[in-house]
C-alpha cells in the first residue's frame, strides 16, 4: 500500500526592493525568484527612489515586508526628509519593526559604514562593488536564515578599525567647534554649507555617538573634548 505524502506548504514571504537603477533590481528579483522556489514564494514589490519607496511603506493595501532591499544613495524625498536609502530603513524599522533590511552602497569610507551599522543594525550590508550573482544569493540565503551579513569588503574595513575608536567628519568636526565657541544651532548654517535641519539631524546623532542623548549642547562639547574630538 502506498501512502501518498502531503505538498509541503509553500512560504509566502514579501520582499521590498528599492534601486534607482531598472537592471540592478531585475538582477535583484532573478536571484530572489531562484531561492528555494519549491519552498518559498515571493511577492516582490519594487520602487525606483525614495518617494516610491516611502509610498510602498506606508501603504495600508501593502502588506508588511519580511525583507527590504535598500540602496543608500537615490534621488531624494524632500516633502516627507527622506534623503537616503538609510532614512527609508529607519522608517521601516518605525513601521515594520520586523522586517530584515539589506542595504546596499557604493560608499567604501570607514565612518560610513560604522554608522550605518551603528543606526541601522541592518541584517546585510553589501559593497556595490562586491556584488555578483552568487554573493547576492549568499546573501539572501544568509538573511533568510536569521544570519547577518557583511560582504567582503564591509569585514575588512571593519577589521581594519579599533573597536573603541570614534570617527566623525569634517562637517562634524565643524560643528562640534561652532558649539564649543557658543555659536547658536541656527547660526551654524551661516558658517558651514550645511542646512538647519541637517545641522540638528548631525547634533543629534553626535549625542548618540558620544553617549549623551539626554544632555544637552555643552555635554555634548564637554564629553567631545573628553574622547579628543576637538
Amino acid at each position: 500500500m502506498t501512502i501518498d505524502k502531503a505538498p509541503e506548504e509553500i512560504i509566502k514571504n514579501n520582499i521590498l526592493i528599492v534601486d534607482d537603477h531598472p537592471f540592478i533590481i531585475e538582477g535583484y528579483k532573478n536571484a530572489i525568484t531562484r531561492y528555494k522556489p519549491k519552498e518559498y514564494d515571493f511577492l516582490i514589490t519594487q520602487a525606483k527612489d525614495c518617494k516610491s519607496g516611502y509610498d510602498s511603506i506606508i501603504d495600508p493595501k501593502i502588506a508588511d515586508f519580511d525583507i527590504a532591499f535598500l540602496d543608500i544613495s537615490m534621488p531624494a524625498y524632500e516633502e516627507k526628509e527622506i534623503y537616503s536609502g538609510e532614512d527609508l530603513a529607519k522608517l521601516i524599522m518605525e513601521h515594520m519593526p520586523h522586517c530584515k533590511i539589506i542595504l546596499l552602497t557604493m560608499y567604501t569610507e570607514l565612518l560610513k559604514i560604522k554608522t550605518i551599522i551603528r543606526t541601522i543594525k541592518p541584517k546585510g550590508l553589501i559593497i556595490k562593488n562586491d556584488l555578483t550573482f552568487d554573493e547576492l544569493l549568499f546573501a539572501f540565503d544568509n538573511v533568510m536564515k536569521d544570519k547577518t551579513y557583511y560582504s567582503q569588503s564591509v569585514i575588512e574595513m571593519l577589521k581594519e578599525s579599533p573597536k573603541d575608536s570614534i570617527e566623525i567628519d569634517q562637517l562634524d568636526e565643524q560643528i562640534l567647534f561652532h558649539l564649543s565657541k557658543g555659536t547658536k544651532i541656527d547660526e551654524i548654517p551661516h558658517y558651514i554649507p550645511i542646512s538647519l535641519k541637517a545641522t540638528v539631524k548631525r547634533i543629534e546623532n553626535l549625542k548618540g555617538l558620544l553617549n549623551v542623548n539626554e544632555g544637552t549642547n555643552d555635554d555634548l562639547v564637554k564629553e567631545a573634548r573628553n574622547k579628543e574630538l576637538l
